[in-house]
């Protein structure tokens, strides 16, 4: 234990980054609000679950196409010229969106939201191979990991809070705020200015070529339209219910168990493959959603969540060693950031898709879509386990630390 926090300490007095680990918060702090904050905005602006759900999907829907393209652009150009451009133009048109009031003009701004979202996961990540020595990389990942992740246990309650007690447009406003101060302590880092993008290898096939990524894009569209559904039959429920305060203190509780289920799967990555203990997971983790649909918003959600989390979070970990092992050379970021387009537009159109039916139908209907995602989820994968041989060996060292560097949503 006290070797551990050695270790970590050692990272922090790296220097620059303390700096790096800090100027990230608070961008990664906006994002961890923007989606509920869009949400409650558009739900109270017009009086419907629906068009909420609407405008959450086409944000997401806008950031999750253009990913693969934002992963190119830093590819070619590096990370300067678009945080620039990307993180004014983000907070400007948060700002806007508070100010709006009808129903086409906010689904159409919280569209355009989208397509400015900057890279800042992207962009950090890359930059902690030149802030520690190799040996120390993965414990940097770890930190860095944590740090993103517990941004997801208290954003969720900010924007919440701010969303009920006082108004959307406050919250909005704290994102808009929170972006710019993130993207310009970034910028001023020294990591940022000195980064480079990787060289290509030239006879390395193209992505859409290898059939373990073809399969991880299927897969990604039917997890995708599941945790689309999920996302916002959650706040529609807690809408529904009367209780929409609740909906930031389970997204919380959920964001908490995530990171615990990462640490521990985390500890076992080197005594199993990643394919078997992807399999296993998911389907202890399609086993654990069936008394989801059958839930309240009381303790009964918040136990079945938390559980869902938990897997949840292993099976982030083991899902990018798979990435890891079968993607083509030179494709660290392409890879990633196009997997990312592909579930998140999914995760986009079952958002939207929910919040029609959550408001319709009933919120439970969406719960039930994410069991059945999450079983057919299993089935792909198990079925075309032969095009991910290449993640059936247990991961070298290196693997892992390569692995880590992607377990981040690369959408933003």
């Amino acid at each position: 234990m006290r070797a551990s926090l050695a270790t970590y300490k050692e990272v922090v007095r790296a220097p620059g980054a303390l700096r790096l680990l800090l100027s990230s918060l608070p961008s990664r702090t906006a994002y961890g609000m923007i989606s509920l904050s869009i949400y409650f905005k558009v739900q109270q602006e017009t009086g419907s679950i629906a068009v909420a759900g609407l405008a959450t999907g086409l944000n997401g829907l806008a950031g999750a196409l253009t990913a693969g393209v934002r992963g190119a652009v830093i590819d070619r150009f590096g990370m300067i010229w678009p945080l620039r451009v990307l993180v004014p133009s983000y907070a400007a048109l948060i700002l806007v969106l508070s100010l709006g009031s009808g129903r086409t003009e906010l689904v159409v701004i919280a569209t355009l939201l989208g397509l400015t979202a900057p890279p800042i996961n992207l962009s950090v990540r890359p930059l902690w191979k030149i802030t520690v020595p190799p040996e120390k990389i993965r414990t940097a990942f770890a930190l860095d990991t944590a740090t993103m992740n517990s941004v997801g246990v208290f954003a969720p309650v900010i924007a919440t809070t701010l969303s009920l007690s006082l108004d959307p447009a406050v919250a909005l406003q704290v994102c808009a705020t929170s972006m710019l101060i993130g993207g310009f302590l970034l910028l001023r880092t020294w990591q940022v200015r000195q980064w480079h993008p990787e060289r290509k290898e030239e006879k390395a096939p193209a992505i859409w070529q290898v059939r373990g990524i073809q399969l991880l894009a299927i897969e990604g569209v039917v997890m995708g339209l599941g945790w689309g559904a999920f996302d916002i039959g959650l706040p529609a429920f807690g809408t529904l219910e009367g209780v929409p305060e609740r909906v930031g203190i389970f997204f919380s509780i959920m964001a908490a168990f995530n990171v615990i289920g990462g640490l521990v799967a985390g500890t076992i990555s080197r005594k199993i493959s990643p394919l078997r203990a992807f399999r296993a997971n998911y389907l202890v983790w399609a086993i654990l959603s069936i008394p989801l649909a059958f839930t309240h918003m009381d303790w009964s959600i918040a136990l079945v969540t938390a559980f869902l989390a938990f897997f949840g979070g292993a099976q982030q970990v083991f899902y990018w060693e798979i990435t890891e092992a079968v993607r083509p050379k030179g494709t660290a970021v392409q890879a990633i950031a196009w997997l990312w387009t592909i579930e998140g537009t999914a995760a986009a159109i079952g958002m939207a898709l929910g919040g029609y039916i959550a408001e319709q139908y009933s919120p439970r209907i969406c719960f039930a879509a994410t069991t059945v995602a999450l079983f057919v989820g299993y089935l792909i994968i198990s079925s075309g386990k032969r095009h991910l041989k290449s993640a059936d060996d247990v991961p070298t060292p290196e693997e892992d630390v390569a692995a880590m560097e992607d377990n981040v949503d690369n959408t933003r």
